[in-house]
């Protein structure tokens, strides 16, 4: 199992003056793991005094279109990626993780601050603990990791 200490973590940005507004967007294809992911990451969002929208999405290859679609309309400063794409028997697998994972990174290329929380576990086990909140809640971290990019992109702007 993978370890759930994370030594060089760091602390939630603080928001002084106007919070920022996030957009959760979701591939529900694995219904259980989505909801604890959305809630791993509400829950970060919350602590950091955010506000947040949630979209449901066909699957993971959904999300970056969703996401630039998004921006294009305005009202978000940030974007968390969650899903999940458990291993397969076919190469379906690998084109769903490095397509979708591609084109979130293009998107973060432009400038959009998105925390990536697309799970890519070997089996239902291993996606059931990355997601909980109470053991390796990589929604949260995904949650984590917008806010951040947020926070860097307003200390650039000035």
């Amino acid at each position: 199992m993978a370890s759930t200490e994370h030594d060089g973590a760091l602390p939630l940005p603080t928001f002084e003056g106007f919070s920022p507004n996030i957009l959760l967007v979701v591939a529900p294809f694995y219904r259980k793991i989505a909801d604890d992911l959305i809630a791993g990451a509400a829950a970060t969002l919350k602590a950091a005094g955010a506000t947040h929208d949630v979209i449901e999405v066909p699957g993971a290859l959904e999300i970056p279109p969703a996401i630039r679609m998004a921006h294009r309309r305005g009202g978000y400063e940030g974007y968390v990626a969650l899903g999940c794409i458990i291993r397969g028997e076919t190469y379906h697998f690998e084109l769903v993780c490095n397509e979708s994972g591609r084109g979130l990174t293009l998107l973060g290329l432009e400038g959009l601050a998105i925390g990536n929380g697309i799970l890519t576990p070997e089996d239902m086990a291993q996606a059931v603990v990355r997601a909980d909140p109470g053991e390796m809640d990589k929604g949260g971290g995904a949650a984590a990791a917008a806010l951040h990019l947020v926070a860097l992109a307003r200390r650039f702007a000035g």
